[in-house]
């Protein structure tokens, strides 16, 4: 596995995988979730090159000896080293959900840096678009009648008062799935391993999003981008993959139906389809 230096000196690791073609750059989410969970990207890899990059303190990566560095904001220099270690001039960026709040920062700082952009299942926060609770819920009464479904929805009400505890969370988990069957679980049951919950609490701390001036920046990046939503995903579902895609002069919107917050497991065929034409 490549280890690099973030500016500030922490060691930084990236995996290396699929075809010697020049490197989709994946950032992951979680937040402050190993790359591991990415896996292929449901045979995107088989089309290109991914260089999954493991955020500070997760996976392979050094933790740093400042905690306060794990703030989305302070990640950004982190994603132009790994540019300049490649030695790419313009490259191809992906951000998965939290990992996607990282894409959004860095091509606000650096727009001439991207050829293109895929922002898969994004969170709007730093953008500061809210999906309020009453759209959370109408989308996931969508798949009433599954067998997991009230305990599930059970365990959101929890979540949203903030009462919930590891059993709530561990109910409410088949709603991140378009399947709630083997491979969802042994990917879900994977988490807790890759997953680094005090950095986690750090990453979209006060301060790491300037909603309005990012919007902004955004307005002016000029390449290509790309915003993939799955159709049930409660967090980033298609509205607000309409609204983030509005906000770049070319960028689009697609919804893969059927999917949630991890549509390469939910559907890989389709993924690798739209998210590699578009790289492609």
């Amino acid at each position: 596995m490549p280890i690099f230096s973030a500016p500030d000196g922490t060691a930084l690791a990236v995996t290396l995988s699929g075809p010697e073609t020049e490197p989709v750059v994946c950032l992951p989410g979680g937040p402050m979730r190993a790359g591991g969970y990415l896996g292929d990207l449901g045979g995107l890899s088989a089309r290109r090159r991914l260089a999954v990059l493991d955020l500070r303190g997760t996976g392979g990566s050094e933790a740093p000896a400042d905690p306060a560095t794990y703030r989305c904001d302070r990640q950004i220099e982190d994603v132009e080293a790994l540019r300049k270690h490649l030695g790419l001039d313009r490259f191809d960026l992906l951000g998965h959900s939290a990992g996607a709040s990282l894409a959004v920062r860095y091509v606000a700082r650096y727009p001439r840096r991207l050829r293109r952009l895929a922002l898969i299942a994004p969170s709007p926060r730093a953008v500061g678009f809210d999906v309020p609770a009453a759209e959370r819920r109408r989308i996931m009464a969508r798949r009433a009648g599954a067998p997991w479904f009230d305990a599930a929805a059970a365990a959101y009400e929890s979540i949203a008062a903030k009462t919930a505890t590891s059993a709530d969370w561990a109910a409410f988990a088949p709603f991140y799935y378009g399947r709630w069957d083997a491979a969802a679980r042994q990917h879900q049951a994977g988490e807790p391993g890759q997953r680094n919950g005090a950095a986690a609490r750090i990453y979209n701390a006060d301060g790491a999003f300037e909603p309005e001036a990012t919007r902004a920046a955004l307005g002016a990046v000029t390449a290509p981008v790309l915003v993939l939503a799955g159709e049930l995903d409660w967090i980033a579902g298609p509205a607000v993959a309409e609204r983030i895609a509005g906000l770049f002069p070319d960028g689009r919107a697609v919804v893969l139906p059927g999917a949630v917050h991890y549509p390469w497991l939910d559907d890989a065929a389709a993924f690798a389809s739209a998210v590699g034409g578009f790289l492609a």
